[in-house]
């Protein structure tokens, strides 16, 4: 097989690829190994947000996401990939391995959606009101679609109103919470060009389920008012087979998939997992939806006039490992 190696210019084609995909609160919670023929993603040990992500459910799944940004990103230079989940247990911060094998013309699909990388981030705000096609969502909802896990457009929207409520009301109330989401809030965002945090104009005080994140300030509908919202705007599910953390890389992984084919077709995106570490609100989504799995992520859909800027992000020098370079090994 061909093994080949990487010149400085396909390798920062790959780091600033993985660095473009979604994190909890923006941590970007990953590292890449670089290698002739293999590619490496691990997980950070820090940091951590104990009140937001406690067993680590976001973390696992924004590695997710970088992976499948990664892949793309390989098919894009021209050479087959092969990834495999959590590959060795005796190291456990290591979420993939992707093999990369001999030349392959990327297809048309991926260069677009490769393309749409750079596109993609997440609008915290309304939609423009504008219906998804039905076809569309099939199309996302396939694309989406990965090993264990089952992305469905979610037609109960008075259920999830109603857990969405709960949810954000708990939040509001919850110190620590309020503490860690203010302590990774940027302020100065003139000054803070590089590195890690949530820009505080990209979380708005707003209102549910826009904001995202909720706030002391937040405004919180009544479940009637937030079936309402949800009623006007397309909305799946990613469910998974198990809860491990094998099964929180690949929600992570199919959800990134179907964020980039959204906005490859001129869509926007948002995705809500906080209500989704309650576990009252987990248990009842689940007998409310009939789920015979484990929910993961909710992802909201669509239209919207103006493009959402990225947020900032690590320099390379700080994801792609010490040691390791395109001539390294």
């Amino acid at each position: 097989m061909d093994r080949p190696d990487w010149t400085p210019a396909e390798t920062e084609v790959l780091v600033r690829s993985m660095m473009r995909a979604p994190s909890v609160h923006n941590t970007q919670p990953w590292l890449l190994d670089v290698a002739p023929g293999e590619l490496s993603v691990r997980e950070r040990a820090e940091p951590a947000l104990p009140h937001h992500d406690p067993d680590g459910r976001d973390r696992a799944a924004s590695c997710g996401a970088a992976v499948a940004n990664l892949e793309l990103a390989v098919r894009t230079l021209g050479r087959t990939a092969e990834v495999a989940f959590l590959p060795d247990d005796g190291q456990p911060e290591l979420v993939a391995r992707v093999t990369v094998g001999g030349a392959e013309a990327p297809s048309v699909e991926e260069l677009r959606r490769y393309g749409a990388i750079a596109r993609r981030a997440s609008h915290r705000a309304p939609f423009e009101g504008l219906v998804v096609p039905e076809p569309v969502v099939r199309g996302i909802v396939a694309a989406g679609g990965a090993a264990g896990v089952e992305a469905r457009p979610v037609r109960e929207v008075a259920a999830v109103a109603r857990l969405l409520h709960f949810a954000a009301r708990s939040f509001q109330q919850d110190g620590g919470y309020q503490r860690e989401l203010s302590l990774w809030t940027i302020r100065d965002e003139r000054a803070h060009l590089h590195g890690v945090g949530l820009p505080a104009s990209r979380v708005p005080a707003g209102s549910v389920p826009w904001a995202g994140l909720v706030r002391r300030a937040t405004e919180i509908p009544l479940p009637a008012e937030l079936e309402r919202r949800l009623a006007a705007e397309t909305l799946l599910l990613f469910v998974t087979a198990d809860d491990a953390r094998s099964d929180h890389v690949r929600a992570g992984y199919a959800m990134e998939r179907a964020w980039l084919a959204a906005v490859d077709v001129g869509l926007a995106a948002a995705v809500l997992t906080q209500p989704l570490h309650l576990e009252p609100v987990r248990s009842v989504l689940c007998e409310d939806l009939a789920l015979t799995g484990f929910p993961q992520a909710l992802l909201r859909i669509g239209y919207t006039a103006e493009a959402d800027p990225p947020a900032p992000r690590r320099a390379v020098e700080e994801v792609l490992r010490q040691g390791f370079s395109p001539s390294a090994h």
